[in-house]
């Protein structure tokens, strides 16, 4: 039979999906996958579901119904001061992976060259190649994951389409400088470039300040901002995702969002615009509440002599776990061994990085810690009991 796709052929079975398998297997406390185990507010919830009674369920506008288009507009107002047509510089996705990929589509021809920065999402990269485009890897440095200029500089060129920029950043929990901010925008100008910039984790940092590069000064029409209502409203299964863009380009990517997913489910974009117009208290106790879960999980890791990397924002916490491999192993070996033998289940973070861009480090694990205080108790009591053995 004739071969089907290459690109998707050779992709492995996701680390997330090999990770879960491994702990439902073993009855594993799985911080692996990046989603809460509790629900998002229940005043959103009873709107979807008024929402689903009202006889409004056919096909939403291409572009998503006007009061979500509206209340995003209001989001990048009041919180950053970005002034946005909400009838032509606002699309709804189904989800922000979806926003992601039409917002790719729109910009990419086959041989433009995309910035990617490791450790990378694991949706970018195949993207990138399904398209016909070629990514060049800039790696951040651990443990203080600095941006290393002299080596982002050298991978812009003549073919240089654009960069994706995630901040906070999963999974390292990096968020951004202004200083870096600037650097970042001066090459994307002076290459004539564009910055997709995923900030999913937008309302969850930590003591840093989350700033959008569409802010800073020349970028406004250069930018398209992906946000994710999954993220704000801990409502992962909902896929809800909203970009923000110059109308030019937002006309362009609408076009793609029409060939890909067309319209999300009405009701859930009635519930989100709700959510995004709520007080700032709410996305201030958002932060506050995933803080203390943060800070949970960090003290006790660094109390059991896990190396505890920075995190200013997501939902991820990045631990060195150098002092307690056996022979042979690496990041996934251990993480295989500690899902079977100890019951915690994390991401080996050799998982976000491209072979392409060479070895990538394998001493360091990911942990989601958006998760009940009591089950992150747990799993440190595990993870101390195992380590004893």
């Amino acid at each position: 039979m004739k071969p089907l796709n290459q690109q998707l052929s050779k992709l492995p079975t996701t680390i997330f999906t090999v990770m879960s398998a491994l702990a439902q297997k073993h009855g594993a406390l799985n911080l692996g996958q990046g989603f809460p185990d509790t629900e998002g507010p229940a005043h959103l919830v009873q709107a979807a579901v008024a929402a689903l009674q009202d006889g409004r369920n056919q096909y939403a506008p291409l572009t998503g119904l006007p009061e979500l288009r509206e209340a995003v507009a209001r989001s990048n107002s009041r919180f950053y001061g970005l002034e946005i047509d909400a009838g032509r510089e606002v699309i709804v996705t189904s989800g922000a992976t979806e926003a992601l990929a039409s917002s790719l589509a729109a910009l990419l021809n086959p041989g433009d060259e995309v910035v990617v920065i490791e450790p990378a999402y694991d949706t970018y990269l195949p993207v990138i190649r399904l398209l016909g485009a070629v990514p060049r890897l800039v790696r951040l440095t651990p443990p203080e994951w600095s941006l290393p200029r002299e080596a982002l500089a050298a991978a812009f060129g003549p073919k240089t389409k654009a960069i994706i920029l995630n901040s906070p950043m999963n999974p390292t929990g990096k968020v951004f400088t202004v200083e870096e901010l600037a650097f970042i925008a001066g090459l994307v100008a002076s290459h004539d470039a564009y910055a997709l910039c995923d900030e999913v984790y937008e309302h969850l940092t930590f003591g840093a300040r989350h700033i959008p590069l569409m802010t800073l000064p020349g970028m406004r029409d250069r930018c398209i901002r992906i946000g994710s209502a999954g993220k704000s409203f801990s409502m992962t299964g909902w896929k809800v995702g909203y970009i923000t863009a110059c109308a030019e380009l937002a006309a362009v990517i609408a076009k793609a969002h029409q060939n890909l997913t067309f319209a999300t489910a009405p009701n859930l974009q009635r519930a989100v615009a709700i959510g995004l117009d709520q007080d700032v208290v709410y996305f201030d106790t958002l932060a506050t509440d995933m803080k203390v879960r943060r800070d949970i999980l960090a003290s006790g890791l660094h109390a059991l002599g896990f190396g505890v990397l920075p995190c200013d924002g997501t939902y991820f916490l990045t631990a060195d776990i150098s002092a307690f491999f056996g022979n042979g192993e690496d990041d996934l070996t251990w993480s295989c061994r500690m899902t079977e033998e100890g019951g915690v289940t994390v991401i080996p973070v050799s998982a976000f990085y491209d072979e392409a861009g060479g070895a990538p480090p394998r001493h360091l694990v990911r942990f989601a810690f958006c998760k009940k205080p009591i089950v992150l108790q747990e799993a440190l009591t595990r993870l101390r009991d195992w380590l004893m053995r």
